[in-house]
């Protein structure tokens, strides 16, 4: 069976995408979208695709929304969010403890990143959240979602916006200009202290499949969880989770997108799943 497949590069999916991985029952007919987060949006809002890369916290409103897409439990994206935090030092010293009441730039509120980095922010550094006056600059993946943030005028860069004052702080981006400093100062020791903490490693991209392949074809799609494991089995720089590992992060990311409003209530892991993808977690 071809399968309409948005998967971006990344050591995991390298030998899907240079076929060296093959099946007798699965070809891939890979859509190429730059930066591959513009394919989300296609694929929540149309169903565009048959198997999609897909952030989790997209995921997470999708499936508030009853998007006809199940979750796969293959991990494509993974890191630690301190490091992306920005303010500009040349107004001032600014620590995270410091962002209530202060004007705070993300590309979009849904954003994963975003949604790590808040959570990361309330629960760990006591921001009130609901004080910020966030200004944002692009919609949610998920049409119905109401987006009540302030949006930033059309056409001016988030970046710019820090350097010129407009905004105190940004998330969700790095920049190597010489005013802007990192707002967790040593990101390196913020990291390893959050994880003694709270032992999750943060996930930023899951896989789905359609509901559709998943009710009609759970071979093929049994097929495709092997593959996308035997390709991050066999690459140096893939994401490696356990099953208790992957259940702690989307444990954590399913309470910040309660917490934040994102998402109507908190959802139990195994909801996440249908039939044949839970089976599939072992």
């Amino acid at each position: 069976m071809r399968l309409r497949t948005l998967l971006g590069d990344h050591p995991c999916t390298a030998a899907l995408k240079n076929g060296s991985i093959k099946s007798d029952l699965v070809e891939f007919d890979f859509v190429d979208y730059s930066p591959t987060n513009k394919g989300f949006k296609p694929m929540v809002r149309e169903g565009a695709f048959d198997v999609s890369e897909m952030a989790i916290v997209t995921y997470l409103m999708a499936k508030s929304f009853d998007k006809p897409m199940v979750l796969l439990p293959n991990v494509v994206v993974a890191r630690f969010q301190h490091g992306h935090a920005l303010y500009n030092a040349k107004r001032g010293t600014l620590k995270p403890a410091d962002l209530d009441g202060r004007r705070v730039g993300i590309r979009s509120f849904t954003t994963t990143t975003g949604a790590w980095l808040r959570g990361i922010l309330a629960n760990d550094h006591g921001v009130d959240l609901d004080s910020i006056d966030w200004v944002t600059f692009e919609d949610a993946h998920v049409a119905e979602f109401k987006d009540a943030t302030r949006r930033a005028p059309a056409g001016k860069p988030i970046v710019q916006m820090l350097i010129d004052g407009e905004l105190d702080a940004v998330l969700g981006e790095k920049s190597d200009h010489p005013d802007l400093k990192q707002l967790f100062a040593d990101v390196a020791a913020e990291e390893k202290a959050w994880f003694a903490i709270h032992g999750v490693v943060p996930i930023n991209h899951m896989v789905v499949v359609s509901r559709a392949l998943s009710e009609k074809h759970p071979d093929i799609v049994r097929e495709v969880r092997r593959m996308l494991r035997q390709a991050a089995d066999g690459a140096a720089g893939a994401p490696r989770f356990t099953a208790d590992d992957m259940r702690r992060s989307l444990e954590m990311m399913i309470g910040y997108c309660a917490q934040q409003k994102l998402i109507p209530h908190a959802y139990a892991v195994d909801e996440l799943f249908d039939d044949v993808t839970r089976e599939l977690e072992l």
